[in-house]
C-alpha cells in the first residue's frame, strides 16, 4: 500500500500553487457585496412572510401566494449570490426587476389593496431594487473590460 499522507503542511512545492494563490485572491477579493447577501435573504425572508405579519391573508389571497413566491425568488437569489457570486451577480438585474414588479404588484395581482398592503409592498420593492442596482454596480466594477 502507497503512502500518501505528506508530513509537511507548506504547499509551496505544489504544481498549481499560484494558479491556487490567484484563484483565492480573486474569491476573497470579489466578496465586497457579502454585506448585501444577508439583507437580500431577510427581505426576501420578510417578503413571503409579509402576508402573515400584516393580515392580509384572507383579504387578499392572490397577493398571499404572490408575496410567498416572491420572497422564495429573492431568498433563492440571495443564496445564489452567497454561494456562486462570479456566476450570479449576473442575474443582480434580475433582483432589480423583481423589486420593480414587487412595487407594481399590488395593483396588477391584489383586487382594491389597502394602504398598508400597498405601503408593504412599495417598501419591499423600493428595497430590493436598490439592493440590485448595489449588486448590479458591484458586478460591473469586477468584470474586466475586453
Amino acid at each position: 500500500m502507497a503512502n500518501v499522507s505528506h508530513g509537511r503542511s507548506d504547499i509551496s512545492s505544489h504544481p498549481d500553487v499560484s494558479e491556487m494563490r490567484e484563484r483565492y485572491d480573486r474569491m476573497l477579493g470579489g466578496r465586497d457585496v457579502a454585506l448585501v447577501d444577508g439583507p437580500v435573504f431577510l427581505l426576501g425572508l420578510y417578503c413571503a412572510a409579509s402576508p402573515w405579519i400584516l393580515h392580509y391573508t384572507a383579504s387578499q389571497p392572490a397577493l398571499v401566494a404572490h408575496n410567498l413566491i416572491m420572497g422564495i425568488a429573492i431568498g433563492l437569489l440571495a443564496l445564489g449570490f452567497t454561494r456562486a457570486p462570479e456566476r450570479m451577480y449576473g442575474l443582480s438585474w434580475a433582483m432589480c426587476a423583481l423589486g420593480i414588479w414587487m412595487i407594481i404588484a399590488p395593483w396588477v395581482v391584489g383586487t382594491s389593496p389597502d394602504t398598508g398592503v400597498i405601503i408593504n409592498n412599495v417598501v419591499i420593492g423600493a428595497l430590493a431594487l436598490c439592493l440590485g442596482l448595489v449588486c448590479a454596480a458591484s458586478a460591473a466594477r469586477r468584470t474586466p473590460m475586453t
